[in-house]
């Protein structure tokens, strides 16, 4: 086993048949995120800070998704 390989987490909510997911895991200081459905696609890389106020945002309904 990869040692350095990052672990990729789902939502709890999401479900095998769910058609908008996606999977985040640590990175070196920052957050990976990628979509569960196409992992081969590849992911963003991003600050801890700014997934907070992403997640934050859309729990408030100031984006429209």
């Amino acid at each position: 086993m990869n040692e350095s390989a990052p672990v990729w987490r789902k939502a709890n909510r999401s479900s095998s048949t769910g058609g908008d997911c996606v999977e985040l895991a640590a990175l070196d200081g920052k957050i990976g995120v990628r979509d569960s459905k196409n992992v081969d696609s590849g992911h963003l890389s991003v600050d801890r800070e700014a997934l907070q106020d992403l997640v934050g945002r859309i729990k408030l309904g100031d984006l429209d998704l």
